[in-house]
């Protein structure tokens, strides 16, 4: 039953990873029950159990956020960026768009556009009120004090890497693929205490919901080992990033990454379409105070 279940979730995969990259081309569920190599019927019911979503709502879901993110970082036309997600009309996607925010695409720029940032999410969880633009500021210049005393930080080209990896949805179950993966690790000879686990953010925290956000659970290796099950192959590609070594405890990581996008912002840099993934350097579960060493890594033109 476990083989089972693994090989389905290995080519629901392939099906995540081809919307990831395809979000502008008709995505219907023929196509997709094709790449996963289960008839439509079956493959809606598995794709629902493995996700937690319809397929309908897991791509509805991934354009609008995607969209999202753009809305708050380029200053494009609303109407080219929903196109670029496969929205045929601009009145569709302001009514979806609407349905996700709470507000439509020109008001989620203009209007206190720091209320959509995952500093806001921060602030409002601890003081349970809304922050006005000043507290925000502050919290800016706490987050930019945080960063220069934290993070040792560099702009490096870095060479491709091939990973293995098992893909992960919500960060409640990112423990158990830690301890799946290093389980298959140890059974082919690949992990011992020089191994370094690699974490890769499909989604961004600041857009989507926690418990649906998709990561990438991976290790280094070469392009000569067989991965099969659960496991599959992915690469980090070569180019230009920002590394920033950090020294942190793991209520500090959510900290620690607003405020080196903060540090890239500040200094020019814009990231590139590829995702962002931390390099842990220990096994912060075997320290005394759980404090990790880790590059938080952002791919940048």
């Amino acid at each position: 039953m476990k083989a089972t279940n693994d090989n389905y979730k290995r080519r629901v995969d392939l099906v995540l990873k081809y919307i990831e990259e395809n979000l502008d081309e008709k995505l219907s569920l023929e196509k997709l029950s094709s790449i996963a190599a289960f008839s439509p019927y079956h493959f809606h019911r598995i794709f629902r159990c493995i996700t937690n979503e319809t397929l309908n709502e897991y791509v509805t879901r991934k354009r609008i956020e995607k969209a999202a993110l753009e809305l708050l970082h380029d200053k494009k036309l609303i109407s080219d960026i929903a196109f670029k997600y496969g929205f045929e009309d601009i009145s569709s996607f302001s009514r979806l768009f609407k349905q996700y925010y709470g507000t439509s695409p020109s008001v989620f720029i203009v209007q206190n556009p720091y209320r959509h940032t995952r500093v806001f999410q921060i602030i409002r969880k601890n003081c349970q009120t809304y922050p006005n633009k000043k507290e925000y500021l502050r919290s800016m210049e706490n987050l930019e004090k945080w960063c220069d005393m934290k993070a040792d930080i560099q702009v490096l080209e870095l060479k491709q890497k091939q990973l293995a990896y098992i893909s992960c949805i919500g960060e409640q179950n990112l423990k158990d693929t830690y301890n799946d993966l290093i389980k298959w690790a140890k059974s082919v000879d690949l992990f011992d205490d020089t191994t370094k686990l690699i974490t890769i953010y499909y989604d961004s925290f600041k857009i989507t919901e926690a418990q649906k956000v998709r990561m990438g659970v991976c290790i280094e290796i070469n392009d000569s080992i067989t991965t099969d099950g659960i496991i599959s192959k992915t690469k980090i590609l070569a180019g230009k990033y920002i590394v920033a070594r950090f020294v942190i405890q793991i209520d500090e990581f959510e900290k620690s990454w607003t405020s080196l996008f903060l540090w890239m912002n500040q200094n020019g840099y814009k990231q590139t379409d590829s995702e962002p993934f931390e390099i842990f350097h220990n096994d912060f579960t075997k320290h005394p105070n759980k404090i990790a060493t880790v590059d938080l890594c952002i791919p940048i033109e």
